[in-house]
């Protein structure tokens, strides 16, 4: 915000000081050729290019963190989808293929995509191996898919036989 203001300010400046020095026409004080306007001109420039750069640089950031939002939440959403697939499913041995589906799904988003997998991933295994007595093993083998899925490998390396097609 300081930052901002800052800018605002420079701007100001910038914008008084070529009304009283770079725009003036013909005689009196600093209109002519040599008076002196030169340095503060190219000061005037200087200060406008810096200006505009640091515009430029909260324009990008902002940019990224709205499309790592946009992506995260897309992400979530491909998980949630892989999750109620599966309990539609209620297919055997279903449970590697869908965590490496989810998770390839949302990693196909960008990386705030991946970041929504990785997180969600981790908190499920999390919940499941404190409340549900999941085995480390089972643990063990359901990262393994979501880090296959999350790093763009097919989620079909872990498909159960006879699951219809439409999962």
């Amino acid at each position: 915000m300081r930052l901002l203001l800052f800018a605002v300010c420079v701007v100001l400046v910038c914008a008084s000081a070529d009304a009283w020095f770079g725009r003036r026409q013909g005689g009196g004080r600093g209109g002519g050729r040599g008076g002196g306007n030169g340095r503060v001109r190219t000061a005037v420039d200087r200060t406008r290019g810096a200006v505009r750069t640091a515009v430029d640089r909260t324009r990008g950031a902002v940019r990224t963190a709205v499309d790592r939002t946009r992506e995260a939440v897309q992400g979530a959403g491909d998980m949630y989808r892989a999750y109620s697939d599966m309990r539609e499913a209620n297919w055997k041995n279903s449970d590697k293929y869908f965590h490496a589906r989810g998770n390839y799904d949302a990693a196909q988003r960008g990386p705030g995509g991946k970041w929504a997998a990785k997180v969600i991933s981790d908190a499920r295994e999390g919940i499941q191996s404190a409340f549900r007595g999941q085995s480390e093993a089972d643990r063990r083998a359901d990262q393994e898919a979501n880090l296959w899925g999350r790093n763009g490998g097919d989620p079909n390396r872990y498909r159960p036989e006879g699951l219809p097609d439409r999962y």
